[in-house]
């Protein structure tokens, strides 16, 4: 089951409940009878795997190939251009 995190709006108490996704959010405080607001955190997110980004690891023997066939024509296109 999910743990929530709540806040008084009153008091400012701060506690969490274990309770299920089915049941009713809480409304009072059980210090003070003040409204309760639910408190969200940010979620940080890991990308695994292959494909992601330019940086990720790959094999060397393709990935390399690619990047020299790429920069033999940067190379030639540069002499075609001076010449």
């Amino acid at each position: 089951m999910p743990i929530y995190e709540y806040e008084c709006r009153h008091c400012g108490d701060r506690f969490e409940v274990t309770q299920s996704i089915n049941d009713k959010p809480l409304k009072r405080c059980s210090k003070c009878e003040g409204v309760l607001m639910k408190v969200f955190h940010p979620v940080g997110v890991v990308f695994k795997g292959n494909g992601f980004y330019i940086t990720d690891n790959r094999k060397k023997a393709n990935g390399d190939k690619g990047i020299k066939k790429a920069e033999a024509k940067k190379e030639e296109a540069k002499d075609k251009v001076s010449t």
